[in-house]
């Protein structure tokens, strides 16, 4: 790793690549934009010509570049297994949009592969680094809503044009997968891993070939439950609210706000009503700035054994797992048990040959 800066290179150039990750890439301190890579020429050298960084046609051809030290992929779900994969053989850190992947055994595979070769893997789920909800943990902490008793939280938006890739389920497409993951880390980031699936519904629109909505009821030992509502046709929504013995804690724009946006956190009890006070943050820049900061970790630690080369196996600990807990490999793979309980419990509640 440099200096300065972790040398990144991006696996595709999808839309939310190109309006949220890219200009981050190239203007967060600690990361530098260095190469992008598309299956179509043209297009890589059209969105590099914008960073000023360099055009790779084929997503190999960009692993191979040995000034390349971590890549971020935001490629379609179903492909991230094979690249996240190809990337962490190629001795490249990895951030990855989320879900990591769509099953829970291959999201265990490559932690372990990372943690093999002392290498970071990172899921991108952004809104976990935002200070708002911060607040809310600090909120919690000192017992503003009593006890705690219940999360509800949803995700959902407008239905998507036709040919958009989260319909097609050769990609990885669906709620679940797309929405449905910000209500589970949701409710993983405040009740904890010990979270079990009480029972799912997953619903599909007409003429879907995947889930377009669904509803999961998820609970702690002690009783809490977790409430969560996703979709792709309704209304905008992206909330949580907990609720507990003596107020509830309500968050609007929970996942996806704008660095300009200013957050609502909204205190209610008996006694009063009020707003917690909470500045404007950039979340994803939060997120490059936790990635390179966890690399920068392990490779402090891989530096000083024997050989001192990335790739050459061992195990990097402390370092590894991070001091990143709200978004380490621990609750990766433990987000990617929930959602592949999520949809076993629904299957179990769909007679055979309905959609």
């Amino acid at each position: 790793m440099s200096d300065a800066e972790l040398r990144i290179g991006v696996l595709g150039c999808s839309a939310f690549a190109r309006r949220r990750m890219l200009p981050a890439i190239s203007a967060a301190p600690g990361t530098e934009l260095v190469a992008v890579a598309s299956r179509d020429g043209a297009r890589a050298v059209e969105t590099a010509r914008q960073y000023g960084c360099r055009p790779v046609t084929g997503y190999a051809e960009l692993l191979a570049l040995e000034e390349v030290e971590a890549v971020y992929v935001p490629l379609p779900a179903a492909l991230h297994a094979r690249w996240v994969e190809a990337a962490l053989r190629a001795g490249k850190h990895v951030l990855a949009e989320k879900p990591l992947t769509t099953d829970r055994a291959r999201t265990a595979g490559l932690l372990a592969l990372a943690r093999e070769r002392g290498l970071v893997l990172r899921e991108n789920v952004m809104f976990v680094h935002h200070r708002q909800h911060e607040a809310v943990r600090a909120a919690l902490a000192e017992g503003a809503i009593g006890e705690p008793r219940a999360l509800h939280a949803a995700f959902a938006i407008p239905r998507l044009d036709d040919s958009d890739i989260r319909y097609d389920p050769a990609l990885g497409g669906g709620a679940l997968w797309d929405v449905g993951v910000y209500p589970v880390r949701a409710a993983l980031h405040f009740l904890g891993p010990e979270l079990r699936v009480a029972g799912a519904v997953l619903s599909h629109g007409a003429g879907r070939r995947v889930d377009t909505s669904g509803a999961a009821v998820l609970h702690t030992p002690e009783g809490v439950t977790a409430q969560l509502t996703f979709g792709l046709d309704h209304p905008y929504v992206a909330m949580y609210e907990l609720w507990g013995s003596e107020g509830r804690l309500t968050v609007e724009r929970a996942y996806t706000p704008p660095a300009d946006f200013r957050p609502r956190v909204r205190l209610r009890r008996a006694d009063r009503d009020e707003e917690l006070p909470v500045e404007c943050d950039d979340q994803v820049t939060n997120t490059l700035t936790a990635f390179a900061r966890a690399v920068t970790a392990v490779m402090a630690v891989t530096a000083v054994r024997d050989g001192g080369d990335v790739g050459d196996g061992g195990d990097v600990g402390d370092a590894w797992e991070g001091e990143d807990a709200v978004a380490g490999p621990a609750v990766v793979l433990r987000q990617a048990e929930l959602l592949d309980e999520i949809r076993e419990a629904a299957a179990e509640r769909t007679p055979a040959g309905a959609s």
